[in-house]
């Protein structure tokens, strides 16, 4: 956004503004300055830097009385000089020195993200970490958030592009306790300057601090609360809040820019952070890459198209810019759909023919009992499979199984299957239940099972495998390499794909012999295997995928970046 489509009275403001709609801007303007005014006070734009006491020696800059008598005289003899070095900054100046040293550190927001903030304090809050953003930026330090009840040392940092969507993001079904920001505080370093933004009920549970920053809602109406009453330090004050529908929106993380700041000029070819793919995973059968894009809302999509036996083809991922982090996604016939994490439910997008009526399959996450350590462990990795069975939408979370039905309704679905568990990550070609054919009589009693297409594997001891076809041609694959198997092919011999223990080599292994698939070795995380074809996709370095043949090894595409 560029300050000449802000109000004069929010043009100072156009940097922190530009990662939010215009319209979000405006609303927000008469409870950020007034913010801005109640923080100030006690957040000094400047270093405070004490008494004077005396001299402690040179520097570059300072007021005119501070000039070196040298300078002076440079002036008087070669005036042309001196202002080449006034205009240049190389003017030498006597530094004063402060019995208190300037204050340092960072700005950390210690903020309460349970229930009793929801709504009308959320708005707040978005509005004083942009006051404590721009201050941290004009005092040359950063903003750190800390969400209270988060796990020791994890904490929010960044610009405000992704600082915003990531404090959205971060909601928790209980409120935090005074034990929680005792443990907060505890883990600030000295010089931070700590600000706690909750609800009156917590900071009334905790000793008397400066700094804290409570909220509730105020003067009620048909459309929700028109005003918020804050109190900072004894001072109190009534402030308006945005219109419903923007407030529902911002809340929803509709309001909030993907990019940086748009008067920044870039490139065509320069997409952003945000279209830079990681962590890909095919979660159906369909020919249909997935991968996360550099911020959690960001889903990249690409259809592969049936490959010409020539060389390597370059392909773009589909950027899809979500409300909320996306928890999993899988595509059905022409559609898209994805399960997004927004405040304390999971919403469900289509990209394509809509399925249900507008907001259907809409849950509570709470329904679902995953702890929000749980959530953040799964947002950090790839996108869980969704799956569309009759009219409901299936998918793991949890260690389980679970249905959402057009009405919202959640029921559990049973466990998920063999190597598959609460905190492990989540294996589409190990889930029995997702294996079209019968079970064989031993692999329903094993533990180290995979399956691709209609082929079926199994192993006492993840070294050895029994293989079945859907033909019921049965074969033995096995290998002595301490090395993970992370899927199965079933092209014209069954292939077990496996991973090196140190993570760097990827191999074909199958009964006749060994490949090393060089070209989907070494990269980023682990590679992905197709759950019916045999395609194998790898991150070869960030934001670069390639593409190819799980058994020979050759390229068919290339996505993002450059080769």
């Amino acid at each position: 956004m560029t300050t000449s489509r802000l109000p004069a009275a929010l043009a100072p403001w156009g940097a922190s503004l530009s990662v939010i709609s215009p319209e979000l801007a405006v609303a927000l303007g008469p409870l950020l300055r007034r913010l801005d005014a109640l923080i100030g006070g006690r957040e000094p734009v400047a270093d405070v830097h004490g008494d004077p006491d005396g001299l402690g020696g040179l520097a570059r800059s300072g007021r005119p009385d501070q000039l070196l008598p040298s300078e002076w005289l440079l002036a008087d003899e070669y005036p042309e000089e001196f202002l080449r070095r006034l205009v240049d900054g190389e003017l030498l100046h006597l530094a004063p020195e402060f019995t208190t040293p300037a204050v340092r550190g960072r700005l950390v927001a210690l903020v309460d993200a349970g229930p009793g903030q929801a709504g009308a304090g959320r708005l707040v809050q978005l509005a004083a970490l942009l006051v404590l953003h721009r201050r941290a930026t004009a005092r040359g330090t950063e903003l750190v958030v800390g969400v209270l009840g988060d796990p020791p040392g994890r904490t929010l940092t960044g610009d405000l592009a992704g600082l915003l969507p990531a404090w959205l993001a971060a909601r928790r079904p209980t409120d935090p306790t005074p034990s929680d920001v005792e443990r907060a505080l505890a883990e600030l370093d000295a010089a931070d300057r700590a600000w706690l933004l909750t609800s009156p009920r917590l900071a009334e549970r905790i000793p008397a601090r400066p700094g804290v920053l409570t909220s509730e809602p105020a003067h009620w109406s048909a459309d929700g609360a028109g005003h918020v009453l804050v109190r900072l330090d004894g001072a109190t004050a009534e402030l308006p809040l945005p219109a419903s529908r923007i407030a529902v929106r911002t809340l929803r993380g509709a309001e909030f820019r993907r990019g940086g700041p748009v008067t920044v000029a870039r490139p065509a070819q320069d997409t952003g952070a945000a279209d830079r793919p990681t962590l890909p995973v095919f979660t159906t059968d369909a020919r249909t890459l997935l991968a996360r894009g550099g911020r959690p809302t960001t889903l990249l999509a690409v259809n592969l198209p049936n490959h010409d036996g020539s060389g390597a083809t370059a392909l773009r991922l589909r950027r899809h810019d979500l409300p909320g982090p996306v928890l999993a996604a899988g595509r059905t016939g022409r559609r898209l759909i994805a399960l997004c994490v927004e405040g304390d439910r999971l919403t469900t997008h289509v990209i394509g023919r809509q399925v249900g009526d507008p907001g259907a399959y809409t849950a509570e996450l709470a329904a679902f009992g995953a702890d929000p350590e749980l959530l953040d462990e799964l947002l950090a990795g790839p996108v869980l499979p969704l799956l569309r069975r009759s009219s409901d939408l299936e998918f793991p979370l949890g260690g389980r199984w679970w249905r959402i039905g057009p009405d919202g309704r959640v029921a559990a679905d049973g466990p998920v299957g063999w190597g598959t568990r609460d905190r492990t990550p989540f294996n589409r070609l190990r889930e029995p239940r997702l294996f079209g054919g019968t079970l064989h009589d031993e692999a329903r009693r094993i533990h180290h099972f995979l399956h691709s297409g209609g082929t079926q594997a199994w192993s006492q001891d993840s070294r050895t495998w029994e293989v079945r076809t859907a033909e019921g041609a049965a074969s033995r694959i096995t290998f002595r390499e301490q090395a993970e198997v992370i899927g199965l092919v079933h092209g014209q011999q069954p292939t077990l794909i496996t991973l090196s223990r140190n993570g760097h080599l990827v191999r074909a292994v199958h009964s006749d012999g060994v490949r090393t698939l060089t070209r989907f070795s070494g990269g980023e995380g682990k590679p992905t295997v197709h759950p019916s074809r045999p395609l194998i996709a790898a991150e070869t370095r960030p934001g670069r995928i390639v593409v190819g043949d799980a058994t020979t090894g050759r390229v068919q595409f290339l996505i993002g970046g450059t080769e």
